[in-house]
């Protein structure tokens, strides 16, 4: 309990302390009266927010890019782990490790970075596609396929931390189940499907309930770096539309009020994911 102090003195800090500050989403903000002397609007934020179009496209992208993360990325992960588990040398498995979770360790600029420089209109892929004489591909600015980027950027930066969570699960079955599985003359396909995913099942059915809970949170600065590139129309999600709403216009009630719905939601999704 004590080793766990900190955290939780994180937690309340920043996650519940500022719940109070959820007062302004029901006021006409000004940041020089404060709380205290801001007028009280009642539900006008609100029913201003679901008359704004612009309000239900960035929840529309907000959705389409969760479903799209949940499809393809959640996924990703576990099978990585399962592959990582089946090789025999240790020494190649802590390699290969390494080498996917470095990406986590990256900022989301040098990430975009690195897709622009290998995927952009003059990154690695379309120079060779030119001097074959190929037609080149638009891909880091084409606004339809934009979820599909943006999963596979969180794919790449972040597959390598889920991998740590699934593995340790792997590390408790025990061997013996193998054992025996393969005495009885169970296939490696077999001894996966009904030992290892089993016993997995746990952690796999906890994991999608915490991604759930965090799935209306497709990365901000994410989004933020790349909406020059793709337009506001493809990229503006819930927490870009609070901060440009809420922040950069200092309509801190009506930013507050997008925030909050976008909470209220996301309890929602987890309480469902847990029933």
């Amino acid at each position: 309990l004590i080793m766990t102090a900190p955290a939780v003195l994180l937690l309340v800090v920043f996650n519940y302390i500022p719940m109070f500050g959820s007062v302004v989403a029901f006021q006409y903000y000004d940041i020089y009266n404060g709380f205290r002397n801001s007028p009280f609007i009642g539900l006008d934020n609100f029913e201003r927010l679901f008359r704004d179009p612009n309000f239900w496209m960035a929840l529309e992208n907000t959705l389409t890019i969760s479903a799209v993360q949940l499809i393809l990325y959640f996924p990703v992960p576990i099978a990585l782990a399962l592959m990582l588990n089946s090789l025999m040398s240790t020494k190649l498995r802590s390699f290969v490790q390494s080498v996917v979770y470095l990406p986590h360790f990256f900022s989301w600029v040098l990430v975009v970075t690195i897709f622009q420089q290998m995927l952009g209109g003059a990154g690695l892929v379309n120079t060779l596609l030119r001097n074959g004489g190929l037609p080149t591909i638009d891909i880091m600015t084409d606004p339809d396929t934009f979820a599909l980027l943006v999963t596979s950027q969180a794919v790449w930066k972040e597959a390598g931390w889920g991998i740590i969570v699934f593995l340790a699960a792997l590390a408790a079955i025990d061997p013996t189940l193998y054992e025996a599985a393969a005495v009885d003359g169970a296939s490696r396909w077999r001894r996966t499907w009904h030992i290892t995913l089993p016993g997995i099942r746990g952690v796999i059915v906890l994991m999608l309930v915490l991604r759930l809970g965090n799935a209306l949170t497709v990365g901000f600065e994410q989004m933020l770096i790349q909406r020059k590139a793709v337009g506001f129309q493809a990229s503006e999600v819930l927490d870009t539309f609070s901060y440009y709403y809420g922040v950069v216009t200092s309509d801190f009630g009506y930013g507050a009020a997008a925030g909050l719905f976008k909470g209220v939601l996301s309890m929602i999704l987890i309480i469902g994911a847990n029933k």
